[in-house]
């Protein structure tokens, strides 16, 4: 973020357990930047309470609103997508980032766009016509070939008080509890008329509450950032180096023979991994669990994480 934001205005919003680690690792926030998530419950409730407390501070504040678990490989196209995007968040709109297809995923959501509505030398975005959730492979295929789809990146920039306008028109409960939370944002996130209230709080995402409903959303084309949501096992292919063997090893005592292509993640160093023969695989070793799956298969871990829930086994979660 060098260069586009003071590290004073950078804010991060994560849950207790993880202040710590992400102090450490970003220590150059200030703990008075961190708000608390009590219990998950969905994106909408912490961008809204997100707003709510920058609007605290600033009335008049354009914020962008980044996942951590983003990979941008150009770091200085980033820079000047995010200052277009606060330039077009004056005309008091959503700007969403939208990344040009690569191949036909299923694994993203996609952006249809409409009619041009900010022109100019290097500065352009579309109306929104439609949101797609993981599509079919026959309509990601289809997608990939029409230039009116880009894969939704999750990145929002706007001002806090339209997001906020936009809250109270289509999730009008939410606004008023985190209105009501408003004088405790600053005080004691985790004291228990927080956490009561939080409770309260019906889980949704930003994407179906907000951003599917309201007219105000338009998409800032940003296809040359190098980006990646590294949110499946299999984006690591992307991000990371492989060694002479295709492989990579992350965290993981590992012998391979005629093995290539592969990935062999640990969580811990005291157990010996052997691989003969393994050609395009993921494993993933953990002290409860062991995942095993051919390459492009990874995003199906939801079908896992389903088995668990419904079978009482939520402590492999």
């Amino acid at each position: 973020m060098d260069g586009v934001f003071e590290t004073d205005h950078i804010y991060i919003v994560t849950i207790a357990s993880q202040v710590k680690s992400l102090s450490q690792l970003a220590s150059e926030i200030p703990l008075k930047n961190f708000l608390i998530e009590p219990m998950p419950r969905g994106t909408a409730s912490v961008v809204a309470m997100a707003a709510a407390s920058l609007k605290k501070i600033n009335p008049d504040a354009v914020i962008a609103i980044l996942t951590a678990d983003h990979f941008i490989q150009n770091v200085i196209d980033f820079r000047k997508t995010l200052k277009s995007a606060f330039q077009i968040a004056q005309m008091d709109v959503l700007v969403t980032l939208g990344i040009k297809p690569t191949f036909a995923s299923i694994g993203y959501g996609y952006i249809e766009s409409g009619e041009q509505v900010v022109t100019g030398d290097e500065l352009e975005a579309f109306k929104v016509n439609a949101f797609f959730e993981k599509p079919s492979q026959n309509r990601a295929n289809e997608f990939l070939n029409n230039h009116k789809f880009s894969w939704n990146s999750g990145m929002f920039i706007w001002k806090v008080d339209v997001i906020l306008s936009e809250f109270e028109r289509y999730m009008p409960d939410l606004y008023e509890t985190i209105m009501t939370l408003t004088p405790l944002l600053t005080v004691d996130h985790s004291g228990q008329i927080f956490s009561e209230k939080w409770a309260s709080i019906k889980p949704q995402t930003i994407d179906y509450g907000i951003m599917e409903k309201s007219d105000k959303v338009v998409v800032l084309p940003a296809s040359t950032l190098g980006w990646n949501d590294v949110g499946s096992w299999d984006s690591l292919f992307e991000v990371l180096t492989p060694d002479s063997n295709n492989n990579i090893i992350i965290n993981a005592k590992h012998y391979g023979i005629e093995s290539g292509n592969s990935m062999v993640y640990s969580t811990t160093q005291d157990r010996m991994i052997v691989t003969i023969g393994t050609q395009n695989m993921i494993i993933v070793d953990t002290p409860d669990a062991l995942l095993i799956c051919p390459r492009g298969d990874s995003q199906r871990i939801k079908e896992v994480v389903q088995y668990l829930n419904e079978n009482n086994y939520t402590q492999y979660l």
